[in-house]
């Protein structure tokens, strides 16, 4: 089967299995936090200012920040879609490699320093307490509870990224104005939002087929390692 179709059947079929399992639409918030925790570690990284992060219930976010030059903006416009698309790819890594464990332990400790340091009133303080609570539960709960949520999450955070690259790249179309970050990186940049939507697009949808390769690759027996993997070390693209 064409890699591409393969693809695109998984999308389809995480679109519509995902959503009926009960309670999945909270955890569709995970692309939002990742979203949000990306242009904040850019703006950190670009000797910019964070003084706050919101994350709402219909799955939209805002990060505010003070900035130290124009410049840095692209980077901090970028990093939201391309930062959500790239976890893809490290979720199905280490769903590969088997480590599902550590997949958990990231992403809460991300939502643990986001509501530390930047998420303080609202629907976010509630969803980032209830996905802490909840990842601590899989990491002492059964493996067969732990391995089922985490793949849940992955699958949750691939279809998000995608239809949400997508959704802004049909809004650069339909209402330039309201495209989110295309919109503003075209306000700073100059060049159309359509422009940075399609860029948008198609950076989400090269990462899901790279995590649909690591999916539909075979998978190691669980505590097996081999000499050469040992020395090779990780997953080279």
């Amino acid at each position: 089967m064409n890699n591409w179709l393969k693809l695109i059947l998984l999308l389809l079929a995480s679109a519509v299995l995902t959503r009926l399992i009960p309670f999945s639409s909270l955890f569709r918030n995970l692309d939002t936090m990742i979203h949000e925790f990306s242009h904040a570690m850019v703006t950190l990284l670009t000797s910019g200012r964070v003084s706050r992060i919101e994350l709402n219930a219909d799955h939209s976010g805002v990060t505010y920040s003070m900035i130290t030059s124009a410049w840095s903006g692209l980077p901090i416009g970028l990093a939201g879609y391309m930062g959500s698309s790239i976890f893809v790819v490290w979720m199905f890594y280490l769903y590969h490699k088997r480590q599902q464990r550590v997949g958990i332990i990231v992403t809460a400790s991300i939502a643990l320093m986001m509501l530390i340091l930047y998420v303080h009133h609202g629907f976010g303080v509630i969803w980032l307490i209830g996905f802490i609570v909840v990842s601590i539960l899989m990491l002492i709960g059964p493996e067969w509870l732990r391995n089922g949520y985490f793949i849940l999450i992955m699958f949750l955070t691939l279809e998000e990224s995608v239809i949400s690259a997508l959704t802004i790249l049909l809004m650069s179309v339909t209402s330039p104005s309201a495209a989110g970050d295309a919109a503003g990186l075209a306000r700073q940049f100059f060049l159309p939002p359509v422009v940075w939507g399609a860029w948008f697009a198609v950076f989400s949808i090269w990462c899901a087929s790279r995590a649909a390769r690591l999916f539909l690759r075979e998978r190691k027996p669980a505590g097996v390692r081999t000499r050469s993997s040992y020395k090779r070390g990780g997953y080279s693209r």
